[in-house]
């Protein structure tokens, strides 16, 4: 059987270990052919039993933002890999940041860096967006607001005391365009601050969001 027309619907997002058991549940020793196809690079393995299919299949592959939404979950896409989505930082991103209900962790997979840092909830539920990349690929991802708001709590030894200080971080440190920072909701952060880490650092963005 020809195993990348099997794969072939599968192929945009990251396939698990037990799905490609199945496909190739006529083979006596399907484990062995997982192995070929690793080795073949047909296969290319994310983490243990999860994989995406390799350049000689010539399929079309997940985003990298999907691909973190299934390496660690549940999980969002957030922090810089988020804020230079929606093009409020400049830099483009060498790693796909995330956050996850789960312990921190890194990937370092043939396809690039994933990281995960961990908030609790209800906190680490407020503003993510399910973002339609194809008809077959939706990734979570946090909104604007929400991205900068983790990128404020999970930074250590950041503590915003003053509207001097948050705007040297805002610009500064991070490089944001006062323009853009105009364009965040300072409301909806509003509703997330009973909940939220480092709810003082988070007021002072509010109120120096709301003087630019």
């Amino acid at each position: 059987m020809d195993f990348r027309k099997m794969v072939k619907k599968y192929a945009e997002a990251p396939i698990s270990r037990h799905l490609i058991l199945g496909l190739l549940g006529d083979y006596k020793r399907p484990n062995d052919k997982i192995s070929e196809l690793l080795k073949s690079k047909a296969l290319i393995s994310l983490r243990r039993g999860l994989y995406i299919t390799g350049p000689r299949m010539d399929l079309p592959t997940p985003e990298p933002f999907l691909i973190a939404n299934h390496l660690r979950g549940p999980s969002y896409v957030s922090l810089e890999s988020a804020l230079s989505y929606w093009n409020m930082i400049p830099e483009r991103a060498y790693e796909v940041s995330s956050v996850t209900l789960k312990t921190s962790k890194l990937y370092k997979t043939p396809v690039g860096r994933y990281s995960y840092r961990q908030l609790k909830t209800p906190y680490y539920s407020y503003g993510i967006k399910s973002i339609a990349y194809s008809p077959k690929q939706t990734v979570l991802v946090a909104s604007p607001e929400k991205a900068l708001c983790d990128k404020i709590v999970l930074t250590s030894k950041i503590y915003l005391r003053s509207i001097k200080q948050t705007r040297e971080f805002l610009m500064e440190d991070l490089r944001m365009d006062s323009e853009q920072l105009k364009t965040l909701d300072t409301k909806v952060i509003e509703l997330w601050i009973k909940n939220a880490p480092k709810k003082s650092s988070l007021k002072m963005l509010i109120k120096t969001l709301i003087e630019l």
